[in-house]
């Protein structure tokens, strides 16, 4: 008696489903997943290779299970658009300049103090008593702060040498946040809102005649062309930081997600090591390309110290007790 064909084609046919399961299963535990990382400032600025860094060695460490892709100089999402692209899962990860923020929540912009921490290490110090301030508020916006990088200390860039505030009054000043707004407001100069993007062509059609920011953007932007005055005033050392969309990160398996965690480590130590190396070797180049580079002078240092001093009020007065717990554990 033979048996019949029927069993052997249902004992074939689970056999082929339950392969195709498992290569299913498979391809799923292999599939790559690719994110968007938009970025403001040029391909060139060491925070964008540093980024492309941090995006080969998440690479490396998921084993190609997690691609992301550095879109620099704004070409994604302009400078103030980034926050809410990451926030709104149109882009998974994005660099922000915290600065830009304060309006949303005054604690961003503590960096942005003129003259409160005006050195790597005290940049490193209010860091450290920042971060868990902007980690809560971040975790209620569905987002995690990955890491953030000092820029090099801010000065003035002007046609002109710029010996007390009085000089800058009626100048067209480029503002990117409302720290420099209010700098501007301050010293008497036309506050212009130029993100980093649109800064060359806006000094080389006139729209602004001066502007704070660090060696690296000066250099980045050719302000050399334009401008031939850089007062070093170290006034303060804004951060970028580098946020990821929490459901992006949550839908990621736990070794990619290790992996994304140290990454992010390692381009935080490499990025602050590299600003403080970079800032010597920015206005050394600012120099060679015919920039005079100056001290502030006393009067013009006591001048933005009143400037200073008056910003962090108004500051306090915004932030309310959780600014002034970050800034009495900062001074402690």
């Amino acid at each position: 008696m033979t048996s019949s064909p029927l069993p052997r084609r249902r004992v074939a046919a689970r056999a082929l489903a339950a392969a195709l399961i498992t290569t299913l299963a498979a391809s799923a535990a292999w599939a790559q997943t690719k994110w968007d990382l938009p970025a403001a400032y040029a391909a060139s600025n060491f925070h964008t290779e540093n980024l492309v860094q941090f995006a080969a060695d998440v690479d490396k460490a998921s084993a190609g299970k997690l691609k992301i892709t550095v879109h620099a100089n704004a070409a994604l999402f302009k400078a103030t658009e980034i926050k809410r692209a990451v926030q709104g899962g149109q882009a998974q990860i994005g660099e922000i300049l915290l600065a830009n923020f304060s309006n949303e929540w005054p604690v961003y912009a503590a960096d942005g103090l003129p003259f409160l921490a005006d050195s790597y290490d005290e940049a490193a110090k209010l860091y450290k008593v920042q971060r868990p301030l902007l980690e809560k508020k971040l975790a209620e916006q569905g987002m995690l702060l990955l890491y953030a990088v000092a820029w090099p200390p801010q000065g003035i860039f002007a046609k002109k040498p710029i010996n007390a505030a009085a000089d800058l009054k009626g100048v067209k000043w480029r503002a990117y946040s409302p720290s420099t707004s209010r700098i501007a407001e301050l010293v008497g100069a036309q506050p212009v809102t130029v993100q980093a993007a649109e800064l060359s062509q806006a000094m080389a059609t006139g729209v602004i005649e001066s502007y704070m920011s660090s060696g690296s953007t000066g250099y980045d932007t050719k302000t050399f062309e334009h401008l031939k005055f850089f007062v070093d005033t170290q006034a303060w050392l804004p951060k970028n930081a580098v946020l990821v969309n929490k459901a992006a990160f949550d839908a990621l398996d736990k070794p990619t997600q290790a992996a994304l965690l140290k990454a992010g480590a390692e381009a935080e130590t490499r990025g602050w090591a590299v600003s403080k190396v970079k800032n010597t070797e920015y206005l050394d180049l600012l120099k060679k390309n015919g920039m005079t580079i100056l001290p502030p002078s006393p009067a013009l240092k006591a001048d933005m110290k009143k400037v200073g001093d008056t910003m962090l009020k108004e500051w306090l007065d915004k932030a309310g007790p959780e600014g002034k717990t970050l800034v009495d554990a900062f001074l402690k």
